[in-house]
């Protein structure tokens, strides 16, 4: 590499999306990747559940990209033969007093454009979920799932159909605005070199802080410090794995930091809890043990035929998150920075969920603020 157009920093699902979306548009684009393949961390371990718009503040990043990227993304994966499936939710309330925080859940849904919501009565939750137990249920029909290794080996066939390379095990370890532009420093396994690049896409995921910091954006001053956060699975043995027909949540506790403890799908029609939320220093990946009792009580409040001998450890990812222990939810940051005297530049940081749901929408908001 000598010079480049735009840069992307990072290979994950938004990455590659917003690589597409600007090659599309004529840009010549580099794509840099530190790992051996595209989406080896936050992208490939998660839910795969694309989100209809739920939890988000109406008018927010989250909201407006979730509620857009639902619509973009089920007419993608359409058109270009992506494994999917609009299998529908279902938020069930199942203590008492649980009721108005599930209709304060549709009412602040509904503001942000999300279409199709019903309430469900306990008797109508158990003709289209005989196995859930609830006191009031609210029906999401425009959730769904997805394979999220194909979607981004789509991106990628995209970006490189117009032109993007996409280079892997090389790191972004420096970057500095030139007047003209940036240099951008790698390191990779024949050493240390730099290339120019007219503009730079920050979509490092769990290192976009510390690629902010290389820009000299002082990460702390303005809120870019991201915080670790661990979420467990726990895979359903086959014998229950069809208790339910789609995705079974709870309602969310005011002040906890994740959706709680719910039932996801897969393509194949495996069951799978999780996840949980444990904030963690760095990253690893072992999944305990010891987590299956708290699992199985989580489930159990809405799905009572489940027995602790029933789940088994499986994955475990890490969320980007710009809000730590016990502060309030924080929106993206999806910004170019040029009046912080960085043009060209632009940061995503903290696209932790619904970042996969919003991908294509990121994408176009990325290429709308570059030209």
């Amino acid at each position: 590499m000598s010079e480049a157009d735009v840069t992307v920093i990072g290979a994950g699902v938004v990455g590659l999306a917003v690589a597409a979306a600007l090659a599309a548009r004529g840009r010549k684009v580099y794509i840099l990747e530190k790992n051996e393949g595209i989406g080896r961390e936050t992208s490939s371990r998660n839910s795969q559940v694309i989100h209809a718009g739920l939890y988000y503040p109406p008018g927010s990043l989250k909201a407006r990209t979730c509620v857009e990227g639902n619509r973009l993304l089920y007419q993608l994966c359409a058109r270009y033969g992506v494994p999917h499936r609009r299998l529908g939710k279902l938020v069930a309330a199942t203590e008492a007093g649980e009721e108005p925080r599930l209709e304060a859940l549709a009412s602040n849904a509904s503001a942000s454009g999300v279409a199709g919501l019903r309430f469900l009565t306990s008797r109508e939750v158990a003709v289209l979920e005989p196995r859930v137990r609830a006191r009031l249920g609210l029906l999401v029909p425009d959730t769904g799932i997805v394979d999220v290794h194909r979607l981004m080996e789509l991106y990628l066939w995209l970006a490189r159909e117009r032109g993007a390379e996409l280079v892997c095990r090389t790191e972004a370890v420096g970057l500095e605005f030139t007047g003209a532009g940036y240099l951008v420093w790698v390191r990779d396994r024949e050493g240390t070199y730099a290339f120019r690049s007219r503009v730079v896409v920050n979509s490092a995921g769990l290192r976009a802080d510390r690629v902010a910091a290389m820009a000299g954006l002082d990460v702390d001053r303005l809120g870019y410090r991201l915080h670790y956060c661990k979420g467990h699975y726990f895979s359903v043995c086959p014998a229950k794995s069809r208790l339910v027909s789609r995705l079974v949540y709870p309602v969310p506790h005011p002040q906890g930091t994740g959706l709680g403890i719910h039932v996801t799908l897969d393509l194949g029609g495996r069951m799978r809890l999780g996840p949980d939320t444990l904030y963690v220093s760095e990253p690893e990946y072992g999944v305990g043990e010891e987590r299956r009792h708290l699992f199985w009580e989580g489930a159990r409040r809405f799905l009572p035929d489940l027995e602790p001998e029933d789940l088994s450890p499986e994955m475990a990812g890490i969320r980007p998150k710009l809000q730590g222990p016990g502060q309030p939810p924080r929106d993206f940051v999806i910004r170019h920075e040029a009046d912080r005297g960085l043009p060209g530049f632009v940061n995503l940081i903290g696209i932790e969920s619904p970042g996969l749901t919003a991908s294509p929408a990121i994408a176009r908001l990325v290429a709308g603020m570059l030209g």
